[in-house]
């Protein structure tokens, strides 16, 4: 039996697809092993940030330096590879299969390829994005479910569209057959994918299903396929990642509708200068933003939201950095990724004059992450004594008998409970806090 090894790089999106491909070799007989047994090292690259692509060609170096050792194929798949196809060959020629984004077909060629011995250095490209049958993981009760791929808004900082190419929603009926099977197999919690899941658009014979119909759809078909006895079934269902400036109302009324929904949504400002949003083509301004907040509040009181905080973009002022802190302090938000501006070539910032100095982005991100580290205990504070339920997701590092679980608020919870729970809803008091995490009991 062959034997590979795949690891993956960046966004929950290439963690997805990571699974279809396992499942694609998993049908092919391969059997996952470690990187030092493997007869097939792949790795499935990011490009939106610098250091996810850096981590990348790190390894690609090591792994190109170990085939001096022993004999294995190395592919490299995903955006870097759909951004870099002639630059990886020349600069690690240990590098046998480059596979980029719109390449999915080929994988099944690729592995035929591996069996036999042969090499080609970059196989043809497939003329669409190919959505995989499946992409969930043996034995996990959550599950990512693609339903849409690629990006039209060309934020002017961002890589996306040039490496995941337009917009294309994946059929409904496949994302409900997708669902049906992932219920089967005892998936409790599932989370639909897209780079702007907002844009979701499926037409056909005249009708137009979007994010909120599809939705809906999902629910619909959740609810009239389980019992009473919900052993066993999905529970709640979460989305990644909206834009704000497509996040409508009847998305904010469908979600707040039914609890199936869980009360936390991802809704990256980048920043809270109109200025700033401008120059990143963002499409929206602050004032849109704070009060899309607090229809989105005003609808479920208890939603928590995160957020992306990019900081340093070119021309970015002092004053452009004091409104995002501003913005921050009226929104609130549960936690926040937060980076500062590292220019992705091919895109129209990585061009733009006024560069903000290193020194003064570091200092920037620093304010940035010591305000969230305020905020993010005042709301912990604020929690405690409260009930809520919790889905276990696996055995605490700290004791194994205490498990960690997370609230539909995506709050992290740890409690005294045995491994056999992992994958069971329960309802906990949050007692204390730790770092970021509350600790709790089962009430």
């Amino acid at each position: 039996m062959k034997q590979y090894h795949i690891e993956t790089y960046g966004c929950e999106m290439n963690k997805a697809e990571s699974a279809a491909m396992e499942a694609t070799l998993r049908e092919h007989g391969w059997k996952r092993v470690s990187e030092q047994d493997a007869d097939l090292v792949i790795l499935n690259t990011c490009t939106v940030r610098t250091t996810a692509e850096n981590r990348a060609w790190n390894r690609i170096s090591q792994l190109s330096a170990r085939k001096k050792e022993r004999a294995f194929a190395l592919a490299v798949v995903g955006c870097m590879a759909e951004q870099h196809k002639g630059a990886i060959q020349k600069k690690a020629p240990g590098v046998d299969y480059v596979l980029g984004t719109f390449q999915k077909q080929s994988f099944g060629l690729m592995l035929d390829l591996v069996a036999k011995g042969e090499k080609i250095d970059v196989l043809e490209e497939t003329p669409t994005y190919v959505f995989g049958a499946s992409y969930h993981e043996p034995g996990a009760f959550r599950s990512f479910v693609p339903i849409m791929h690629g990006c039209n808004n060309f934020c002017s900082y961002c890589i996306v569209p040039y490496v995941r190419g337009r917009e294309i929603s994946r059929n409904p009926s496949d994302i409900l057959k997708e669902i049906d099977q992932l219920e089967d197999l005892g998936v409790r919690e599932i989370t639909l994918l897209g780079q702007n899941v907002n844009s979701y658009r499926w037409e056909e014979q005249g009708h137009v299903l979007d994010f909120p119909g599809l939705l809906k759809l999902i629910a619909r078909h959740l609810h009239d396929r389980q019992s009473s006895d919900a052993h066993g079934r999905i529970g709640w269902i979460r989305f990644l990642t909206s834009h704000p400036k497509d996040l409508s109302d009847s998305l904010i009324d469908t979600i707040a509708e039914d609890p199936i929904f869980c009360r936390h949504i991802h809704l990256p400002v980048q920043s809270g200068s109109n200025s700033v949003l401008a120059r990143m083509n963002r499409k929206y301004t602050r004032e849109y933003y704070l009060s899309l907040v607090d229809r989105l509040k005003a609808a479920m009181p208890d939603l928590t939201l995160s957020t992306d905080i990019l900081v340093g973009f070119p021309g970015e002022t002092d004053d452009d950095a004091e409104q995002t802190l501003d913005l921050m302090r009226q929104v609130r938000f549960a936690y926040s990724f937060m980076y500062h501006f590292n220019a992705r070539g091919g895109t129209p910032a990585a061009s733009m004059p006024d560069k903000v100095p290193d020194k003064a982005k570091k200092k920037r991100l620093a304010h940035v992450i010591a305000l969230q580290k305020e905020i993010t205990s005042a709301l912990m504070k604020e929690r405690l004594g409260q009930i809520d339920e919790v889905l276990i997701e696996g055995v605490s590092r700290r004791s194994k008998k205490e498990v960690l679980a997370r609230t539909a608020r995506d709050e992290m919870v740890v409690l005294p409970a045995a491994q056999s729970r992992i994958g069971q809803f329960a309802r906990v008091k949050l007692v204390s806090i730790s770092g970021n995490t509350f600790r709790g009991e089962e009430v």
